[in-house]
């Protein structure tokens, strides 16, 4: 039976339960590392530090503010040893050895400040620029207290929040999109990247703004979504990947840091796409509506420019209807014809007339289906005056419309020709 063989002194800090710089500093006196000329230097900077401490956080005359203070100077340097020397005791006493205690006191405090700097959260707004702030001090004495593990589990959360919030700046600053922007719009990092990707896709090269990113998503629908098949990305140095519905190509400078992240963001979007190419679902519902897609891509909001945008497509539906035509007769037949859920026209042959009449007495009119048409379609100064002779009509016609004692239909013909545009 073999003998099992004893930790070598380095490794015994793993079974220690003391603070690493008391670990440290045995270890160093016990190897010749540290002789009693930095030990008499540390009895003098140990104190110094405390009262600096006990002060920044609270009171340098209190007990137990200089209790909590030793504690504290014990772990920041404590937690600067362990993570530099990765743990290991020899090169933990040589930088004891060679630099002052204070300043393995700073290294331990600069570490915990850059990691409360750091950001927590994938949304621009929810994050302030400007580094470590008096507002944070509270958050830096509780840290000050915390052990190597738990700053490790922080950062690496951390870490991975700032690479998704530099690669969607990266992303967004090719696109003229620059960090003030972003936060001002409260951006979700991730969000951004995906819209960057398929902004780059369909070879725009800026930010979309909603009416944008509505036309970029109905220009992929009319050129992809015809394929039901699995889309790939095309992937650089992957053979055997069989072409793509539509490549999403990363772009050829993108930082070696990022591209880790990005695939995985582009691997998300070849998962949406089924749904992001199907017709059938209007894109706002889609992006604005389905909890699922609600904050999971990103645009800029300028409400002036889908004020804009409705307007001239309002403009554009109402002058195809009308034809030009804005006379009463024109536009109540125009009308009548949306709240029947006929194909809009602004005259009608007697025999339409009179097709549209038997369809009133079968299954009715929808008024609201007018009154909404003209909300949406009409030139906004005449709306109100659209609305009122529309709804007089309605009052007014439909008693004869509906009759059912009127079996040839002569006096709804007669009121559709007086009220109406309707030709022999």
């Amino acid at each position: 039976m073999t003998t099992p063989s004893l930790p070598s002194p380095s490794s015994l800090s793993h079974y220690d339960a003391r603070p690493f710089f008391e670990k440290t500093l045995q270890f160093g006196v016990q190897h010749g590392i540290i002789d009693q000329q930095k030990l008499d230097a540390i009895c003098t900077d140990a104190p110094k530090g405390m009262v600096q401490i006990a002060r920044y956080f609270g009171s340098e005359f209190l007990r137990p503010e200089l209790e909590k203070a030793r504690e504290r100077i014990v772990n920041l340097v404590s937690l600067y040893l362990e993570h530099t020397s990765g743990g290991d005791l020899r090169q933990a006493a040589e930088s004891l050895r060679d630099h002052s205690f204070l300043s393995r006191s700073k290294g331990g405090s600069d570490m915990l400040k850059s990691l409360i700097a750091m950001p927590q959260n994938s949304h621009f707004g929810m994050n302030e620029r400007g580094g470590f702030k008096d507002e944070h001090i509270p958050l830096l004495a509780r840290w000050s207290l915390r052990s190597l593990p738990d700053y490790q589990a922080e950062f690496a959360k951390r870490n991975q929040v700032a690479q998704v919030i530099d690669a969607a700046l990266w992303l967004a600053d090719s696109l003229g999109m620059d960090a003030t922007g972003l936060e001002e719009a409260d951006a979700d990092a991730e969000a951004v990247i995906r819209t960057a990707l398929l902004t780059l896709a369909t070879r725009r090269c800026e930010m979309p703004d909603w009416v944008a990113f509505e036309k970029m998503i109905t220009a992929l629908r009319k050129k992809h979504g015809a394929a039901r098949t699995p889309v790939k990305a095309k992937h650089s140095g992957q053979p055997g990947n069989r072409q793509p519905a539509l490549a999403i190509v990363l772009p050829k400078n993108l930082p070696d840091q990022f591209k880790p992240l990005v695939q995985t963001m582009h691997q998300s979007i070849l998962s949406d796409l089924p749904k992001i190419l199907d017709a059938s679902l209007p894109v706002k519902k889609l992006f604005d509506q389905t909890p699922a897609f609600m904050g999971r891509y990103f645009w800029v909001e300028d409400s002036l420019s889908e004020v804009d945008h409705h307007d001239r497509s309002a403009s554009e539906t109402w002058r195809k209807a009308t034809k030009g035509h804005d006379d009463e007769g024109s536009l109540l037949t125009l009308f009548l014809c949306v709240a029947t859920r006929t194909a809009p026209k602004t005259l009608l042959t007697e025999k339409t007339a009179a097709t549209l009449i038997r369809k009133i007495r079968k299954t009715g009119l929808d008024p609201g289906l007018a009154r909404d048409y003209i909300r949406h379609h009409a030139p906004a100064p005449h709306q109100n005056d659209y609305v009122r002779m529309w709804m007089d009509f309605c009052d007014e016609a439909q008693p004869t419309l509906r009759s059912g004692s009127d079996h040839e239909l002569k006096d709804a013909l007669a009121l559709l020709r007086r009220e109406c545009n309707v030709t022999m």
